[in-house]
């Protein structure tokens, strides 16, 4: 993983060729902890991945182990055979530790923020998970913006963060112009309450889940839709989800739809969740 020294140092000027942009982070990983993100991935950008030649997707910061880079290529690849994913670390120990696990279509690499690729190659997606949690809320703007830049124009940077196992995921997805969406994702049997999700918030909204915030009133209404839908829990935890998202939807701008929210997904304008 990578963390920067300060706001400046995620600036859009060139870091020296000699180090790479941003500093090492503890590194922590686990098999499948990246799932849901994949899979909604997968789901919503197969059309961008499909584009054109082989893609070229990056899993920046993987970590101490490689799990997270070699599930991407596997999970990519139900949608393009011939994706090829690049790891990124910035410690050239996790590097070295990750080699054996190269294989056809996935390679590893030293590097940071400036996303070092073979002749600058734009990337079809960056994914960017637990990267920026370590971070200051004022640096994220200039990470994101100096990240959106390496993107190919129809690239995706998803940046987010989740718990230890993966049941419970919040991510931004960004395209070159800036961020899109925000999308909660759940494992819906261990979800009390949906404002159980704040925990994960990506640094740009975590210290905003506060009265007057938009995202505070966005999990307001959540925790309210879910206890109206109580009726629904005798059916499962998924049709009450789903009760409670179409409740949501007559007053948030939701950009997704059933097929997604029966994943325990939903994804909500970036504009309406965005800090004041």
């Amino acid at each position: 993983m990578v963390r920067s020294s300060s706001p400046s140092s995620a600036s859009s000027a060139p870091p020296p060729s000699s180090r790479p942009l941003g500093n090492a982070t503890r590194g922590t990983t686990n098999p499948n902890r990246l799932r849901r993100m994949d899979r909604w991935i997968a789901a919503t950008h197969a059309t961008a991945l499909r584009r054109g030649p082989a893609p070229v997707a990056v899993d920046l910061g993987y970590g101490a182990a490689p799990w997270t880079a070699v599930e991407l290529l596997a999970r990519l690849r139900t949608v393009r055979a011939d994706v090829q994913v690049v790891g990124i670390e910035i410690d050239p120990e996790r590097v070295a530790a990750a080699a054996p696990y190269a294989c056809p279509g996935l390679v590893f690499a030293h590097g940071g923020f400036e996303v070092p690729l073979p002749g600058r190659r734009p990337p079809v997606l960056i994914r960017a998970a637990n990267v920026l949690r370590q971070y200051a809320e004022e640096e994220v703007t200039a990470v994101w913006e100096r990240l959106c830049a390496r993107l190919a124009p129809d690239g995706l940077l998803v940046e987010g963060t989740c718990d230890e196992i993966g049941r419970r995921h919040v991510w931004v997805a960004l395209g070159p112009e800036g961020p899109r969406t925000v999308t909660f994702a759940a494992r819906l049997g261990a979800l009390e309450t949906p404002s159980d999700l704040a925990e994960r918030l990506p640094k740009a909204l975590i210290h905003r889940n506060v009265p007057g915030q938009p995202v505070h009133a966005f999990l307001r209404d959540f925790d309210r839709a879910w206890a109206a839908a109580a009726p629904y829990a005798s059916l499962g935890a998924r049709q009450r989800w789903m009760r409670s998202v179409l409740a949501l939807s007559t007053a948030w701008p939701l950009a997704d739809g059933p097929r997604r929210w029966r994943q325990g997904e939903v994804t909500v304008r970036w504009e309406a969740l965005a800090p004041v």
